[in-house]
């Protein structure tokens, strides 16, 4: 975690380790990383990816589902798409444009079903997707800002989108020890405990009751019964 204290408020940036190893998720690191959070409050997630990867699949989602079960749905609105990689050339048949909403896209519909956003949630969850170059690669412009090749200055359009996000009126989350260790399942189910045990007398015993009298009617005394 790297922290900078300016103007009064202090920010904390937190590098997390990759959450993949091998074709699968690791969730061990997954829980490191909500007990390094205990008590503290993440005002805006920075999902990171390269603008040069030229498809996702169902790991990208289940990335995305081990995000949503740790924190909750609402960290995605809290969050921004980052890719990197932005001097990226397209290939043949491409514009740079093109090519990125295609990329962002494509990306942005694994997010909202690993998520498990619906359509209805779209507006809602309006997830902003930001390019950046963080490299000697980057050209500059005439006040000497390095900007991408659509002429948007990386830096400054990041750190805008990150203050949109966190200004956007949704809740931060805080990461307390409920969140982390889930609901108590001595309390889960308790409520429809009365609804079973009324269910077991009125179908179950009640029935088996009836069952018994009639058999008992129809057999009549047993023959060696004087």
């Amino acid at each position: 975690m790297v922290s900078r204290a300016s103007a009064g408020f202090t920010l904390n940036i937190i590098d997390t380790p990759g959450l993949i190893e091998g074709d699968f998720i690791n969730d061990r690191t997954l829980e490191i990383l909500k007990r390094f959070l205990l008590n503290k409050t993440i005002d805006v997630l920075l999902y990171v990816d390269r603008l040069d990867a030229y498809r996702v699949d169902n790991l990208d989602r289940q990335v995305v589902k081990a995000i949503t079960e740790c924190f909750g749905k609402g960290i995605w609105n809290r969050a921004l798409v980052v890719l990197t990689h932005a001097q990226f050339s397209p290939p043949d048949g491409f514009s740079y444009e093109d090519f990125c909403s295609k990329r962002s896209g494509a990306l942005l519909k694994v997010v909202r079903l690993g998520a498990g956003l619906e359509k209805h949630d779209k507006q809602e969850f309006a997830i902003p997707v930001v390019l950046v170059e963080n490299s000697e690669k980057y050209n500059k412009n005439e006040n000497d800002k390095k900007v991408l090749p659509d002429g948007t200055a990386g830096i400054p359009h990041l750190v805008k989108t990150i203050t949109d996000v966190v200004l956007n009126g949704s809740k931060s989350i805080l990461v307390d020890k409920k969140l982390i260790e889930g609901s108590n399942p001595n309390e889960r189910w308790k409520f429809f405990i009365p609804l079973i045990f009324a269910f077991q007398y009125f179908f179950v015993v009640k029935s088996m009751k009836r069952a018994i009298k009639n058999d008992i009617a129809k057999e009549g005394r047993a023959s060696w019964y004087k």
